[in-house]
């Protein structure tokens, strides 16, 4: 098997499988590399799962920041322990009459900074203990609520009960909690009934690729299909080093640059190979924030 040890994989998860469960078929298939998931999709989700190889891990915190764009669709009528197809229902409403004019409009208020309480079907901890464990136990505690921006959130169609949304919002954001009130702001109750994470920025023009092209990869049927690590930081500034200052930085010392800046930066080496993060204050010494054991190819 031909693989590099290093890169990003933008995995398109198939619904049924947790992230996790996702991540070590990934693994297994690398050859057990070092490997990690940015930001987990529930079981009954699709869609993409960046996941970090080797020592793209490092980077992994970088993609969580990242906005996501997802592709849902909210069965009206009845709401579920869950918030979505896999809980047992526990309401059922009535459906008013629908139309595009008067859905669009309740999705205005739901723009901008705002904060939503998580559910307890999450993943999130209470004293060591995931929430959702908690419910399953029936048992609910007191969520603190979380900032949350929505930054676009459209009507994509609906017919009888079901209908269907986009929306682009930062990382946090619960969209099972989101399509329950959207419900309610159609005076009616709801659930999800499909859920796809279309991309995480910043990779919105890159294709994502099937655990069977990663079966057939694995196999040496084609390349592995990896991202460079510095993808994960395309956002950032790229700044070229001198042999020297790369030493330099190599060995932990500051180096002095010629201009005053405080930034953060992608550095490479003269050969144009990325060595890590560094970072820059107001008088222009820039330190490493995060480099990597040996220069990688770009």
């Amino acid at each position: 098997m031909s693989l590099s040890p290093v890169g990003l994989l933008l995995l398109d998860k198939p619904v049924g499988l947790s992230s996790n469960a996702a991540l070590q078929r990934v693994r297994r298939l690398a050859g057990g590399v070092r490997a990690g998931h940015c930001g987990s999709l529930d079981p009954l989700a699709s869609g993409m799962l960046p996941i970090c190889l080797g020592e793209a891990t490092r980077l992994a915190g970088e993609l969580l920041a990242g906005r996501k764009v997802y592709r849902f669709g909210v069965q009206l009528g009845e709401r579920s322990a869950t918030g979505d197809a896999e809980g047992e229902i526990v309401e059922r409403c009535a459906v008013p009459a629908l139309n595009a004019p008067a859905i669009t409009a309740a999705l205005a208020r739901f723009l901008g900074a705002q904060l939503q309480t998580p559910p307890m079907y999450s993943a999130l901890k209470r004293q060591g203990t995931p929430l959702y464990r908690l419910a399953r136990a029936g048992l609910s505690v007191e969520r603190e609520p979380r900032a949350i921006v929505i930054d676009e959130l459209e009507l994509l169609g609906f017919e009888g009960a079901r209908v269907e949304f986009r929306v682009l919002c930062s990382k946090g954001t619960y969209v099972r909690v989101l399509a329950e009130d959207i419900a309610r702001s159609l005076d009616s109750c709801g659930r999800l009934y499909s859920l796809r994470r279309e991309y995480v920025e910043p990779f919105q023009d890159e294709p994502m690729v099937s655990l069977e092209q990663l079966e057939s990869a694995a196999a040496g049927v084609q390349e592995w299909p990896l991202l460079q690590p510095d993808r994960a930081v395309s956002h950032l500034p790229a700044l070229h080093l001198e042999s020297d200052g790369a030493l330099a930085l190599s060995q932990g010392r500051v180096v002095a640059l010629p201009h005053a800046a405080a930034s953060r930066w992608r550095l490479y080496d003269p050969q144009g190979r990325f060595l890590g993060l560094g970072i820059s204050d107001a008088d222009g010494q820039l330190r490493v924030q995060r480099l990597f054991s040996a220069p990688l190819a770009v």
